[in-house]
């Protein structure tokens, strides 16, 4: 697969743009379907609820899994139609079909969990940005060769909060780096005062329904500090 010059550099625009975006707020939270969900009749207004509370509570960043089933492109284009204010992605893009279905929402970002180095050249000659997923030294490095502005270390929890700056210590600068992977809403401010540009958070941040009172705490902290 060949990337034309102009695609590279619309690439690069799209990873900047999308840098730019997560330094106003480091911050990104990722959905998950129940592949169950999909027959009850009120799961979309269950997702609109989520949306709902994230969008009021400040949130700007917010992922959905990629699902096979057919329905997953109408729940998109509904989140797309009535949240336009929220940044929407898609997570856990590992194959060349999830990749098409997200470039066909015209989505302005998705994630993979793992480097694959042929499904980034396929992201970038769709137009589409895709952060890669890392967890190893040489992955970091041939992501930098390929020309990655930011990557995702995954999983981050596994790593540890140094593994930055065993990074540093081997290749500087380092493009800029998310954080994912089984951290919680206790870990933002320790990993972003760590040097991590952003964190992605999921699994625990939702409770019966309802978003965890620390992240709302954290949210109206950083807030209050944007105001004073």
């Amino acid at each position: 697969m060949q990337n034309t010059p102009n695609k590279y550099l619309h690439w690069q625009r799209q990873q900047q743009d999308f840098i730019t975006c997560l330094k106003s707020q480091p911050l990104v939270v990722v959905l998950r379907v129940d592949p169950n969900s999909w027959e009850n009749s009120l799961f979309l207004n269950q997702i609109f609820s989520l949306f709902t509370q994230l969008n009021t509570a400040g949130v700007k960043h917010i992922e959905i899994g990629w699902s096979p089933h057919p329905e997953w492109i109408y729940l998109m284009r509904e989140v797309q139609r009535n949240f336009k204010g929220i940044s929407l992605g898609a997570a856990s893009i590992t194959c060349s079909l999830a990749l098409k279905s997200v470039a066909q929402l015209g989505l302005s970002y998705a994630m993979s969990p793992f480097w694959n180095p042929i499904l980034q050249k396929e992201a970038i000659d769709l137009n589409q940005l895709l952060v890669p997923g890392v967890f190893s030294p040489k992955e970091v490095q041939e992501a930098i060769r390929l020309g990655c502005k930011l990557i995702k270390l995954f999983p981050a929890s596994k790593l540890g909060k140094d593994y930055l700056h065993q990074l540093k210590s081997m290749m500087n600068p380092l493009p800029f780096v998310i954080a994912a992977g089984g951290l919680e809403v206790s870990d933002l401010d320790s990993w972003i005062q760590e040097g991590y540009g952003a964190i992605v958070l999921g699994r625990g941040i939702i409770k019966n329904g309802r978003i965890d009172l620390t992240l709302q705490n954290w949210l109206q902290s950083k807030k209050d500090q944007s105001q004073t």
